[in-house]
């Protein structure tokens, strides 16, 4: 009998170093990769049809860094102990990831194994730039293959292939034909690295790409502009093949899930399931045009929808305009927002910080535009940011407009270029302000009212204290937090010192404690808030301007319409004081005669 040869995939999603030089890694992650599980679904399919021929066995392993940490000396051992060949390979890497990934695959590189590495920042400057930036030729002269596209219709198996022969190429360019997804193989993770995540969930994409042309976008330019989509069928093989390990929560990853022509089916195809007792709940993104498209709403949340992440991006026109986001009209956002509530689901928007006409002042008053006037229970922010493969990056590259060398930093959460009107400094202070005056405990107390008040039940004051908690705890963007910070004295960033252990474990012993103690405070907190008021008996009376439906004659009121450059014009635009004062006027023409005197 033929003994069959092994054949490893180790498949990395790498994070990247805090300001400290170490890795951001939890005990549970709070985000899944999608990346990760896309790549496994394929590397599952190739093994399934033999890709490397039926005398060799693929063998996959998947690591998420941000809740696994990665021991590259231990993965060789084990390859090494298997006497089988591999390909170590890092997905999904961001540009902020990328010099994690590069520091990762020097270990492997060095033990002759072939490293490749795939993701938006390989595949958006393959895309956007004339010349590649110095890190990704510095990286590919270490010997580093790159993957820029998607690898779906079996374009891993040309890479896999590669790789059991010892003849990686340079690149795998795929950026011009970009796959069909309807019919190709799943996503997929065990449930052994779903359960790293906080509430074991995990992730699929129903559709890539984006019509729209936001300038600070890298989707648009690595998933091209053309909407691709998965059919209903893939839906319900994903949402069977995880609930038979346990799994029913899911983050579609999809930028815009209102945009997907399929929706209809989609949703009625998880409505059917969850009939059939598959209790699938979903955490989906969409635009703010989604209220416009009759039955969206109603069908994503009887598809499962519970947590909703908003495209809102900022409440000024002439910011959104700059940004070529020309689809959000701010005279939308309240109608919008308060449908979504009517069905109890969590509103999360992101905020971006830092556009032209910005300042310190404009920025702190907006935010208290949004406090009283829109009904959000989540806001995240984001520095403005030129991302290799956005448009905003190219320009900036192309007019030789100074950034920040360290791709490191290009996390959305630092500034990586100047301002034409704010400092460095004001732009600095302002990001971490915003936080702080967006998290008041007087205005938290305000968002727990407005959910107690509802019919279905909204947010629990415990999730906001814990994603404000990620920023002003743990110095985290929420969107990259977790359970219990882990960090790893010998992991630190090779361009960084290696600290003493008399230096780093006292340290990272005291810090972990310190913070275990304000986590309690704040959860304690929370609970005594959450209790307060979801027992009082006159919740549901509660109401205030952002929960109030806008009639046309009030848009004169509101400080969102008025007090933001471009608001007036927008509401100008909108038509919507046209129409109240031609209905008053013809409300005035129909009066009885003594009436219109009194008029």
């Amino acid at each position: 009998m033929t003994t069959r040869e092994i054949f490893h995939f180790v498949m990395i999603k790498p994070t990247h170093y805090d300001d400290d030089g170490y890795p951001i890694q939890w005990l549970r992650s709070v985000i899944p990769s999608n990346t990760l599980a896309s790549v496994n679904g394929l590397m599952l399919d190739s093994a399934e049809r033999q890709a490397l021929g039926p005398n060799v066995e693929i063998r996959g392993h998947t690591y998420d860094e941000t809740n696994t940490r990665i021991r590259p000396e231990r993965i060789i051992r084990d390859i090494r102990a298997s006497g089988g060949k591999a390909l170590i390979g890092f997905v999904g890497v961001q540009t902020n990831q990328f010099p994690r990934a590069v520091d990762l695959a020097q270990p492997f590189l060095k033990a002759g194994l072939p490293v490749c590495i795939g993701g938006f920042h390989i595949a958006g400057c393959h895309a956007m730039l004339k010349e590649l930036p110095p890190e990704i030729v510095a990286a590919g002269e270490m010997g580093i293959s790159f993957f820029a596209g998607e690898a779906e219709e079996q374009r891993l198996d040309e890479v896999l292939r590669d790789a059991y022969a010892g003849k990686l190429k340079p690149i795998y360019h795929y950026m011009n034909d970009l796959p069909e997804m309807s019919g190709q193989p799943l996503p997929y993770l065990e449930a052994s690295a779903v359960k790293r995540t906080y509430n074991d969930i995990t992730s699929l994409d129903l559709g890539r790409g984006c019509p729209y042309q936001c300038s600070f976008c890298t989707i648009i330019n690595v998933q091209g502009r053309k909407s691709r989509f998965r059919s209903a069928d893939d839906l319900e093989a994903i949402v069977r093949k995880n609930a038979a390990q346990g799994i029913n929560k899911f983050f579609v990853t999809d930028d815009d899930l209102a945009r997907n022509k399929n929706w209809k089916e989609l949703f009625g195809r998880l409505h059917e399931l969850r009939d059939k007792g598959f209790p699938v709940k979903l955490t989906i993104q969409v635009d703010t045009q989604c209220h416009k498209i009759p039955g969206f709403i109603e069908a994503a949340c009887k598809a499962g929808a519970e947590r909703v992440f908003l495209g809102l991006e900022n409440i000024n026109p002439d910011n959104l305009i700059v940004a070529n986001k020309r689809q959000n009209k701010i005279t939308e956002y309240r109608a919008m927002m308060q449908q979504w509530r009517e069905y109890g689901c969590i509103l999360l928007a992101g905020y971006i910080l830092g556009f032209p006409g910005d300042t310190p002042e404009k920025i702190l008053h907006d935010i208290e535009i949004i406090k009283r006037e829109l009904p959000l229970d989540i806001l995240e922010f984001f520095q403005l940011t030129p991302l290799p493969g956005s448009a905003d990056h190219k320009a900036a590259v192309e007019n030789g407009v100074w950034m920040d060398a360290d791709p490191n930093k290009y996390d959305l959460m630092h500034r990586v270029t100047h301002h034409p009107v704010m400092t460095d400094e004001e732009w600095d202070k302002v990001y971490l302000d915003a936080w702080d005056a967006y998290y008041t405990t007087d205005h938290i107390e305000t968002i727990a009212k407005r959910s107690a008040s509802q019919k279905r039940k909204g947010i629990n004051v415990n999730e906001i204290y814990e994603f404000y908690g990620f920023w002003k705890i743990e110095g985290i963007h929420p969107l990259e937090g977790g359970v219990l910070r882990k960090k790893f004295r010998r992991d630190r960033r090779p361009s960084m010192p290696l600290e003493s252990p008399f230096v780093f474990y006292p340290r990272y012993w005291t810090e972990t404690a310190v913070k275990l103690a304000r986590w309690g405070w704040a959860f304690w907190k929370a609970s005594r808030m959450q209790k307060r008021f979801y027992t009082d008996p006159k919740r549901f009376e509660y109401t205030d301007t952002a929960m109030t439906p806008t009639m046309p004659e009030e848009y004169e009121n509101l400080a969102l319409y008025n007090e933001t450059s471009g608001g007036q014009d927008a509401v100008r635009r909108s038509n919507v004081l046209k129409v109240s004062r031609e209905k008053a006027k013809a409300a005035a023409e129909a009066a009885p005669p003594d009436l219109k005197t009194a008029v």
